[in-house]
């Protein structure tokens, strides 16, 4: 989980925090899960530190290398800040063949985003005013909706790009206040 260099430990008040939680966690099935999400919900831009994930191991007793592997698999997780507005597009076949790849196309060229690879179908980016965050999703089990979006945990259906646009740019001026 560390690449040679230990990250700092987080401050007394996050250690709190993530203490407490744990407390409220130990012994629940899935406990791991309900203490990561948790702490990520708390967290202000929405995301778990690596100083946190390690911390959260050393107190569970959990090894660092599986509270990473949990962090990473699960899509719910995010390792790197996110913006106060969450837009996923779904890629799955049903939205794909429906237009979802053009409603990203459109978003990412809306706000200037650019990915370092062309992996689409796993894709995360945020503004650099941390306003946005545009994510893809593998599939949301909406297929009947495609193309679906889901705007701040919104699910939005038969999604026009025109809508988008309006609903991105609202998110934006929101954001801006």
């Amino acid at each position: 989980m560390t690449t040679g260099s230990v990250s700092p430990p987080p401050h007394h008040e996050d250690q709190d925090l993530i203490d407490r939680i744990i407390g409220d966690q130990v012994g629940r099935p899935g406990a791991l899960l309900g203490i990561l999400e948790k702490l990520q919900d708390r967290n202000r831009n929405k995301y778990l530190p690596m100083e946190t994930l390690e911390y959260v191991a050393a107190r569970t007793g959990v090894p660092q290398s599986q509270v990473y592997a949990v962090a990473t698999f699960f899509a719910l997780f995010n390792l790197d800040p996110q913006g106060t507005h969450t837009v996923a597009i779904c890629r799955g076949t049903a939205c794909h063949t429906r237009g979802s790849r053009a409603l990203l196309e459109r978003v990412k060229l809306q706000l200037g985003l650019r990915e370092a690879s062309d992996d689409a179908d796993k894709l995360t980016l945020t503004t650099p005013d941390r306003r946005l965050t545009i994510r893809t999703v593998a599939c949301f089990g909406q297929c009947a909706l495609a193309p679906v979006v889901e705007i701040d945990h919104a699910i939005r259906g038969h999604v026009k790009e025109q809508a988008l646009m309006r609903e991105v740019d609202a998110l934006r001026k929101e954001s801006a206040r």
